[in-house]
């Protein structure tokens, strides 16, 4: 694996987030490393999840794409759109003219067999990974996950602050949407 400044070490002032962004860059950055070998020079580990929900479901409209993928709304619309200036996914107004209809182009589909001889590539690369940890590390971020839709990290802190007598009183958190 590519090795960054402080990657064998976790040093006392990062935190939580840096220390997963660290490794998702790891992660990723040695995933990237594959695609030139397999002609995808440009591709990156990000538009898989969009390839493997289209190639499963057929067209989607972003919302539908996002819920498949697991991520916001407005990160899977900038993957999209960094795919549609590639060519790999074109975009088509839906029966309500204000829903996007995602779907792979010729280009896009074309790279599904390489695509797919990546995927388990990874796959079985994960599990020789998590064989060396103390945890799977796919099951320890769902249950992380769950946890968090449970009681996001904002009432967390909210409720570990107020146990801090140097930290002010922190206001309730936007309500958003469901």
């Amino acid at each position: 694996m590519t090795s960054s400044p402080g990657a064998g070490s976790a040093p006392e002032i990062s935190g939580l987030g840096t220390r997963m962004r660290t490794l998702l860059e790891l992660l990723e950055s040695d995933i990237a490393t594959l695609y030139p070998a397999l002609g995808l020079d440009g591709y990156r580990p990000r538009f898989t999840p969009v390839v493997r929900a289209l190639t499963a479901h057929g067209p989607l409209p972003i919302r539908d794409l996002a819920r498949a993928m697991g991520v916001t709304h407005s990160a899977a619309s900038q993957t999209v759109g960094q795919m549609s200036r590639r060519g790999l996914v074109a975009l088509a107004v839906g029966e309500d003219a204000r829903r996007r209809i995602v779907r792979l182009t010729e280009r896009g589909r074309a790279l599904v067999p390489a695509l797919d001889a990546e995927w388990a590539a990874v796959q079985a690369a994960k599990a020789e990974l998590e064989a060396e940890l103390p945890y799977p590390l796919e099951e320890l971020v769902l249950a992380t996950l769950r946890a968090l839709e449970r009681r996001p990290f904002r009432e967390r802190i909210a409720d570990a602050a107020r146990e801090l007598p140097e930290l002010p009183e922190l206001p309730d958190p936007p309500v958003t949407p469901a």
